[in-house]
C-alpha cells in the first residue's frame, strides 16, 4: 500500500531487490529531496506573500508541531507516563489542581516511596513548579496533562519565530521558526514525555526577543517581555536562570555601551524587576509549604533525606538521612556512581564536557553543521559573537552538574535556531559572487533537513509497527513510543475494566531496575486506583483496613509477562521472603 511496503524485510538477502535498512533510508530521502527541489517553485510565491504578514506566520508556526503531532495519534498515541520524572510532574500538576503547592503527609506514607517524591514532611513533588503549571493547564483546558505539553511546544515554536525577528528578516525568521518545528516538535522527547523542555525553551525565546528590541529602543514592554522571560525561567530550572542572568549581562555590556543606553537601561531596569518579583514569591511560597521553610528548595530537602539529586561535581556526594527501600537505593548508588566517588578535578571536569559536546546535535540537524561552520564567519558582529558566548556559559555552567539532559539548557534552543538561521543566510551570501547558482547551497542544506524529517515522521505516520520498529535502531535523536515493553498498557486496562476502587500492591522482584510502578494522585485516598508498596503481609494488612472498601490486587513488574493477580497475604509473604 505504501512505499514502505515494497520491502517485506530489512535484510538485503531475504529482501526482493536486495535492499538493506541503509539502502532504503538513502533511497527515500534521495525521493524526498527530489520531490522537495520539484515543488518549492510552486510554494516559494506563497511562503514569500505569508513571510509579510508576521502574525498570521506565528499563528501557523505554532500550530504546525500540534496538528503534526496529533496526526500520528493513531499509530502513536499520547505517551504514558512511565518514569519517576513522568510520575514526579504529574503529582505536581494534580497538586496545582488542587489549588495546592503541597499535599499532606499520608499516615501511611512508607507504603508510597518512590523516587523523586517527599512523604514528609508534605507529600509532594521534587521539582520547581514550571512545568507542572504547563501541564496542569493542559488538564484545565483540555483534560490531560499531555495537551499541556502539545500546547508548550506549540508556544515555543511561534515565539521562536518572533524571537529570530528581532534577529534577521521575516523571511529567514520563517525559516528558523520551521526548523524549530521539525527539530523540537513531533519527534522530540519535549514533546514526548512529561518531562518538560518546551517552557524553559519559552523563557529564552522572550528573553532574547526581547533584548535586542530593548537595547535599541528601551521600551518598557520589551522589558516586561524580558523579565516574564527570566521569571519562566526561574520557575522552571533555577539553576540554569543563573547563566541566563549572566548572559543577558554580559549582551548588555557589550551592546549597550554608550550613555544614552546606560540611561535606558536604569529607567527600565525596575519593570524587569517588577516582573521577576512574582516568581521568586511563589518560589518562595512552594518551598514553605512543601519543606517547611521559605528557602529550601524541594529538591533540596530531597536531597538531605534521600540523597537525590546528587550534588555538584564540587561538593562531595549526599548522605541519607533517612532508610532507602531497595529501588530508592539502587537510584542514589547510581546516581553517586554518576557523580563519581571525589570531588572535580579539572581533567574530569574538561572530559565531561567534551562528553557532553555530542549533545549538540540534537538542537542541531546533521546538515545544520555546515550552517554552524558559516555563522563562525559572522564573530566580527559583536551580537553574534555573543550568542557563541551565551552558548558557552550554559555549556560550561551546567557542567558542574553530574548528569545532563538537552532539556537542562531548552532555554538556548533558540539560539542554536539563530545560529543555524544566520549560517544558512551566510551561505546564501557566499554563493551570490561565484558561479555557483543562487541559493544553491541554501537549498541543499534546508531541503535536507525536510527529507529527513519528513522521512522519519512518514515511519512513523504511514507503516506498520513492525517497520518503526526495524528502522528505530537508524533514527538518531528522535524519541517516540515504541509499544509498551514494561506491559503497563495491560496493567493499566485491567484496572480500568474494573468497577469499584482497587488497592494494588506493587512487589518487585531481585533484579528490579529502575522502572517505577509507585506513582499516585495528589489526594491518595479519593483516587480509584491506589498504588502501594508490598511491606509483607502483617504490614500489609493494616493498610487493607485502613483501604477496606478496595479490592486488593498484586502486581510484579519484573515477571514476564507483568501479572495482575488477586492479592494473596499467603503469596505476598512467599514472594517477600524470597
Amino acid at each position: 500500500m505504501y512505499l514502505f511496503h515494497v520491502f517485506r524485510s530489512f535484510v538485503p538477502y531475504r529482501n526482493p531487490i536486495g535492499f538493506g535498512a541503509s539502502d532504503f533510508i538513502e533511497v527515500s530521502v534521495t525521493l524526498l529531496l527530489v520531490l522537495c527541489a520539484l515543488l518549492w517553485p510552486l510554494v516559494q510565491p506563497y511562503v514569500l506573500k505569508i513571510s509579510t504578514r508576521p502574525r498570521l506566520c506565528m499563528a501557523l508556526i505554532a500550530a504546525l508541531p500540534a496538528v503534526l503531532r496529533l496526526a500520528l495519534l493513531p499509530r502513536c498515541p499520547a505517551p504514558l507516563p512511565s518514569g519517576s520524572d513522568d510520575f514526579a510532574f504529574i503529582l505536581l500538576s494534580d497538586t496545582l489542581l488542587h489549588l495546592r503547592l503541597a499535599n499532606p503527609q499520608h499516615p501511611f506514607y512508607r507504603f508510597f516511596e518512590t523516587v523523586f517524591v517527599l512523604q514528609q514532611p508534605t507529600y509532594s513533588s521534587i521539582y520547581p513548579i514550571g512545568q507542572g503549571l504547563a501541564l496542569a493547564l493542559g488538564s484545565a483546558l483540555l483534560g490531560h496533562p499531555w495537551a499541556g505539553v502539545v500546547l508548550s511546544i506549540s508556544a515555543f515554536c511561534g515565539l521562536c519565530y518572533w524571537m529570530l525577528l528581532g534577529w534577521t528578516t521575516p523571511g529567514w525568521a520563517l525559516l528558523g521558526g520551521v526548523l524549530a518545528v521539525i527539530e523540537f516538535g513531533p519527534l522530540s522527547y519535549w514533546m514526548n514525555s512529561y518531562w518538560g523542555g518546551a517552557v524553559s525553551a519559552i523563557a529564552g525565546c522572550l528573553v532574547f526577543g526581547a533584548l535586542p528590541r530593548w537595547v535599541a529602543a528601551w521600551r518598557k514592554r520589551d522589558a516586561a517581555l524580558l523579565g516574564a522571560g527570566a521569571a519562566m525561567q526561574l520557575l522552571v530550572r533555577p539553576f540554569e536562570s543563573v547563566f541566563l542572568v549572566l548572559s543577558v549581562a554580559l549582551f548588555v555590556v557589550l551592546c549597550a555601551r554608550r550613555k544614552h543606553q546606560l540611561n535606558g537601561l536604569v529607567k527600565r531596569l525596575p519593570v524587569i524587576v517588577l516582573a521577576v518579583v512574582p516568581a521568586i514569591a511563589l518560589t518562595f511560597l512552594q518551598n514553605s509549604a512543601v519543606t517547611g521553610s521559605w528557602t529550601t528548595l524541594p529538591y533540596q530537602l530531597s536531597r538531605y533525606e534521600y540523597g537525590v539529586p546528587p550534588t555538584f561535581t564540587f561538593q562531595p556526594n549526599p548522605i541519607p538521612h533517612r532508610a532507602l527501600t531497595s529501588d530508592q537505593e539502587l537510584d542514589y548508588r547510581a546516581q553517586n556512581e554518576i557523580h563519581g566517588p571525589d570531588t572535580d578535578t579539572p581533567a574530569r571536569y574538561f572530559d565531561r564536557l567534551a562528553y557532553r559536546l555530542r549533545f549538540l546535535r540534537f538542537f542541531l540537524y546533521a546538515p545544520l553543521f555546515i550552517a554552524f561552520l558559516a555563522f563562525l564567519s559572522k564573530l566580527g558582529e559583536m551580537r553574534f559573537a555573543w550568542v557563541l558566548a551565551a552558548v558557552a556559559i550554559f555549556l560550561l555552567g551546567t557542567n558542574f552538574y553530574p548528569y545532563f539532559y538537552p532539556h537542562y539548557i531548552a532555554c538556548i534552543a533558540c539560539l542554536f535556531v539563530l545560529i543555524a538561521v544566520t549560517g544558512i543566510e551566510r551561505l546564501d551570501a557566499i554563493t551570490k559572487p561565484t558561479w555557483i547558482r543562487s541559493h544553491a547551497l541554501v537549498q541543499i542544506v534546508v531541503f535536507t533537513c525536510f527529507a529527513q524529517f519528513l522521512f522519519w515522521y512518514g515511519v512513523h505516520l504511514l507503516p506498520g509497527d513492525e517497520v518503526a520498529s526495524a528502522m528505530s535502531q537508524h533514527e538518531a535523536w528522535d524519541f517516540i513510543d515504541y509499544g509498551d515493553p514494561e506491559g503497563r498498557i495491560a496493567i493499566r486496562n485491567q484496572l480500568a475494566s474494573l468497577t469499584g476502587r482497587q488497592l494494588v500492591f506493587v512487589h518487585y522482584g531481585p533484579r528490579h531496575m529502575f522502572n517505577n510502578w509507585i506513582h499516585n494522585a495528589a489526594d491518595i485516598d479519593r483516587a480509584r486506583v491506589v498504588w502501594a508498596r508490598d511491606l509483607g503481609p502483617d504490614e500489609n494488612e493494616k493498610l487493607r483496613n485502613y483501604y477496606r472498601d478496595r479490592t486488593a490486587w498484586l502486581v510484579e513488574p519484573d515477571s514476564q509477562p507483568v501479572k495482575l493477580e488477586p492479592y494473596r497475604p499467603a503469596a505476598a509473604q512467599f514472594e517477600s521472603v524470597q
